[in-house]
């Protein structure tokens, strides 16, 4: 299949336009289906409208939305949001024609979850209940299967009733689809089930009814999983049949899933390298036709571009890059690229808050899912003030150039060297240094806006009181305890920062977020992307069912305990959709755990402990302290008793505020908010 270029373009491949069936896309990037929390009521479609809008305004291809039931038993949630009427069409109409009116293309994605549904009334190939989901399914009659196969078709068609250009069929991720096609959750032995071969017929069904509701030109994606990372999953061969088959029933486009849900192998966070799973879309797009699109983990237009060029992939999707800044595409064209507000795949404030039922948004971009909420509007020129920010971390980053876009002067004021404050840190994390590419964009947002950075500078009272307001974003220090000799500690950023070589058994105090990252640095053995996928059990499907073989046992650099105070789980307080994973790599890399420590010394031994009253010698070289931060305010408070109000003109934000381990999510959310409310 020969892709055309677009000759004197930043990204000829990436820009290029695109023909499926009757749509013309004007490029090759693809926002995929994420669910955010705006589709699941009426009242919030014009908030989803807007969403999209300001997707298609920066210049996205083709968007794709979250999930839409196709019948109550396959919601997601209870009252989950369903394309199954014709006034729900009617309702989408706000939608459709608010990315219509920005010249952009979106398609509806068709959802059964199955027993991913967290309902009472949810159904399944075969009755069981998920591991990440609390209620059992129960099993479809033949006669339900066929009408939830016809379910599909009819949402289908009332999708292009409602003006979308084009659906997505879910059959990834552990969903419905999947819940047909694979062995360990399709038990039947009827018509849909007992072979390979009638497993498939579920989705080959749901294609080829579509295809006759919706006619020859309107485009049908489909959602196919390439590696299931589960037992009892496809093997290449099923996938390839597959594929061909839906091809053959009217696929249009076949996009790519990577694992279920309940997967244990991480295929989308932090520690997942750049473009981990390309290699398998490349191998499928060599079996068809169609086009087919690559997904998970792509976040520059650099790789994007790599992956069409050399014949991976014909499309690319990236859901939360877009999130992350909808104008990704046209500062890409525009060859604005080092603007691009790049997703760093911490999970925080998207999977994370959909999984506890939370509306979705971004850790770098709080604006997104917010969009009629947080408005960055520039101030009349009356209103402009002057102020100053002190602290050029998270909070001082994103306060600067939130009040600068409002037409604000803004001076930034830092003491040390560099701009970053704690993410400085964060980015030397193993799996982390995606963080590096926040303050990049900072670096270049805060010149594009005209902001007097001023580093190495302290911040004076008598200066300050220049300026109309004052932002203190002063951030964070570590919190030393009071432990008799813990002067021989090494706190942990000094660690990080390389203040100090450290020996090859080191203790950690302080089993928190902080202490689990630097656990995994202390441990951490450089790896190719090859090796990572290697340790986390990830083989050629074509030889391992699922994808899933025997993982790889990891190296570690160090002998590392890692210990805390309190008795609960160590970790269990991380990320709910990305926690697991880190957890799995300590325990991989071979960290020891301690809880329900007392801390009695540190000297030349080690660390002193007791554990249930039990006295207990840590024989290491080297203690790092990871025992949570304390609010840095000093300045806010001289201001306050130099006279300044209080809420009028000085504000404290982020960690200055708040010390919440590296809670960066609320720190630029806070100036963010800060700033649009004056």
């Amino acid at each position: 299949m020969t892709q055309p270029t677009q000759p004197g373009q930043p990204y000829p491949h990436l820009l290029a336009p695109l023909t499926i069936g009757g749509l013309t896309l004007r490029n090759r990037v693809v926002m995929g289906s994420m669910h955010t929390g705006l589709e699941d009521h009426a009242w919030d479609l014009p908030k989803l409208a807007a969403y999209a809008a300001e997707r298609a305004r920066g210049q996205v291809g083709l968007i794709v939305t979250g999930g839409f039931a196709v019948s109550k038993r396959g919601w997601l949630k209870p009252f989950a949001g369903e394309m199954t009427s014709r006034m729900d069409a009617a309702r989408h109409r706000q939608v459709t024609g608010a990315v219509h009116d920005e010249g952009g293309a979106i398609a509806l994605q068709l959802l059964h979850a199955g027993r991913y549904g967290y309902t009472p009334i949810s159904e399944s190939a075969s009755a069981g209940r998920s591991p990440i989901t609390p209620f059992t399914a129960r099993a479809m009659s033949s006669k339900q299967v066929d009408r939830t196969a016809t379910a599909f078709a009819e949402s289908a068609r009332l999708a292009q009733k409602a003006g979308y250009d084009a659906v997505e069929v879910m059959g990834s991720e552990g969903y419905l689809i999947n819940q047909f096609l694979a062995a360990r959750t399709n038990h039947r032995d009827d018509a849909w089930g007992g072979t390979a071969t009638r497993r498939m017929r579920f989705p080959v069904e749901v294609v080829r009814r579509t295809r006759e509701l919706v006619g020859d030109d309107f485009p049908i994606v489909y959602r196919l999983s390439l590696l299931d990372l589960v037992e009892d999953g496809q093997t290449w061969e099923e996938t390839v049949e597959l594929a061909l088959l839906l091809e053959d029933a009217g696929a249009s486009v076949i996009n790519t899933g990577i694992g279920w849900h309940e997967a244990r192998v991480p295929t989308i966070i932090t520690q997942v390298p750049r473009g981990a799973w390309s290699w398998t879309t490349r191998r499928l797009r060599e079996e068809l036709t169609i086009p087919v699109c690559a997904s998970n983990r792509i976040n520059t237009p650099e790789l994007a571009e790599q992956l069409l060029a050399d014949g991976t992939a014909d499309l690319v999707s990236m859901a939360r890059p877009l999130l992350a800044d909808p104008e990704f595409v046209a500062k890409a064209a525009q060859g604005r690229a080092d603007e691009i507000n790049t997703c760093i795949a911490c999970n925080q404030a998207c999977l994370d808050h959909v999984f506890d039922n939370v509306r979705a948004s971004c850790l770098v971009n709080p604006r997104a899912c917010h969009e009629t909420e947080v408005v960055l509007l520039p101030l009349p020129a009356a209103r402009r003030r002057s102020v100053a920010v002190v602290g050029a971390g998270p909070a001082g980053l994103s306060a600067a150039c939130s009040y600068a876009e409002r037409g604000c002067a803004v001076t930034l004021l830092e003491a040390d060297a560099e701009i970053g404050g704690q993410f400085r840190l964060a980015m030397r994390i193993p799996g982390k240094e995606e963080f590096a590419e926040t303050l990049r964009y900072f670096t270049r947002r805060l010149e594009v806006l005209g902001v007097d950075v001023r580093l190495g500078t302290r911040a004076d009272l008598e200066e300050l009181a220049a300026y109309d307001e004052v932002v203190v974003a002063t951030g964070v220090e570590p919190r030393i305890p009071d432990i008799p000799g813990i002067e021989r500690a090494v706190p942990y950023a000094d660690a990080l920062l390389g203040a100090r070589e450290l020996g090859p058994r080191v203790a950690v105090i302080g089993a928190g977020g902080i202490g689990v990252d630097v656990a995994h640095w202390l441990t951490h053995v450089p790896e190719t992307t090859d090796e990572w996928l290697a340790h986390w059990g990830v083989g050629d499907p074509s030889l391992h069912r699922g994808g899933l073989t025997e993982p790889k046992p990891r190296e570690s650099a160090r002998e590392v305990w890692l210990v805390q105070r309190k008795t609960t789980p160590i970790g269990v307080g991380l990320g709910k959709t990305s926690g697991w994973a880190h957890r799995a790599v300590l325990k991989q890399s071979g960290v020891r755990q301690v809880r329900g420590a007392t801390y009695d010394l540190v000297d030349e031994r080690g660390l002193h402990l007791r554990v249930d009253d039990v006295p207990q010698l840590l024989e290491v070289d080297d203690v790092v302290v990871c025992a949570g931060q304390e609010s840095v305010r000093d300045l806010y408070d001289d201001l306050l008793a130099a006279g300044r109000e209080a809420g009028r003109t000085v504000h404290l934000i982020g960690g200055a505020d708040l010390a919440a381990e590296l809670d960066a999510k609320r720190a630029i959310d806070q100036g963010l908010r800060l700033a649009a409310s004056r």
